[in-house]
């Protein structure tokens, strides 16, 4: 069990202290104590595991379901005995060009929060020291480490935006490379707009639940957080509008790129006509006079041959005038 527990501590004043080693103790303690409130963080466990936890916190079966499964829309529950948010962090790896999500359960009680993580994207432990080191925040109780998880969260979504926004740029300059080799830019374009979509499942559905947690209506929540998940919303809406605009660039860009492929077609198109087209004046020539009939004009005529030779090369050198001026070749 402590292999599963990666912190948990007693906060009383928003001070850190330590408490007794069972969790009923512990959570007997800060029931009894004003100002304190128990945090205990988990990292991927398994139902034997989290069992006792969840019943020793009165935690919903439903909520511990989804805590145990895991892949999760973002989402906010109100249960009788506690509060279940699901955060989605997410992280950019630029050495292969991939979004990956992990997944933060928050279950907020009257005196005790129980954060679930799943996966290796954003550890809370610097949260949590952060929170340590500003005592007067971390007072306020359960709220404020909701409020700082979710913050954490989304503040990485506008990180990530950027750099998401690097590499397309990058990208786009490679599409419009006039000499760059564009074989494997749809499938590079499509792989992009599958990590943005990635993306966008981690931030779309997280604007219902920040919204409602900034309207001070929510159980378990401080009604004086208003204005600081206010701001975390306000956050989020930038993030899914960089989202938006990631998603309408790449299907510019591949717009541009189908567009640029569909140019060349024809300009090579144009130049094989015209090659075509030349070769088909000595076709048609030596193709008459290869026909052996004894009776044909010029048949026996000194210079007929080197007549037709000059006479097909003209022809050719002329139209090879006539394309190029024009631009097919």
């Amino acid at each position: 069990m402590r292999a599963v527990i990666v912190d948990c501590a007693i906060y009383r004043d928003g001070r850190r202290s330590e408490g007794p080693e069972d969790l009923s103790d512990a959570l007997a303690l800060a029931r009894a104590s004003r100002n304190t409130f128990l945090w205990i963080g988990l990292h991927e466990p398994n139902e034997e595991e989290f069992d006792r936890v969840s019943s020793e916190f009165g935690l919903h079966p439903l909520a511990v379901e989804d805590a145990l499964k895991a892949h999760q829309r973002p989402k906010l529950e109100v249960y009788d005995d506690s509060l279940f948010v699901v955060l989605k962090p997410v992280v950019y790896e630029p050495e292969s060009d991939t979004v990956s999500a992990g997944e933060v359960m928050v279950f907020v009680g009257d005196c005790f929060v129980v954060t679930v993580r799943h996966g290796e994207a954003a550890p809370l432990g610097a949260v949590r020291r952060r929170l340590e080191a500003a005592p007067d925040v971390l007072r306020h109780g359960p709220t404020t480490v909701l409020y700082a998880v979710s913050d954490t969260i989304v503040d990485s979504y506008i990180e990530v935006a950027a750099e998401l926004q690097v590499d397309l740029e990058e990208l786009e300059a490679a599409v419009f490379e006039p000499a760059g080799d564009t074989r494997h830019t749809a499938a590079k374009i499509y792989g992009f707009k599958r990590q943005v979509l990635e993306f966008r499942r981690a931030t779309g559905p997280l604007a219902a639940p920040l919204a409602k947690l900034a309207s001070a209506t929510v159980p378990f929540v401080d009604e004086h957080s208003q204005p600081f998940f206010r701001d975390v919303s306000d956050h989020l809406t930038r993030a899914n509008e960089q989202v938006d605009g990631l998603d309408r660039l790449l299907s510019d860009v591949l717009s541009a790129h189908l567009a640029q492929t569909g140019v060349r077609q024809n300009d090579d198109m144009r130049k094989i006509s015209a090659w075509a087209a030349m070769a088909a004046v000595p076709t048609l020539v030596a193709g008459i006079y290869g026909m052996n009939f004894e009776h044909m004009p010029e048949l026996r005529w000194q210079w007929g041959y080197p007549a037709a030779i000059v006479m097909m090369a003209l022809v050719v050198y002329g139209l090879h005038r006539l394309f190029k001026r024009r631009g097919w070749l």
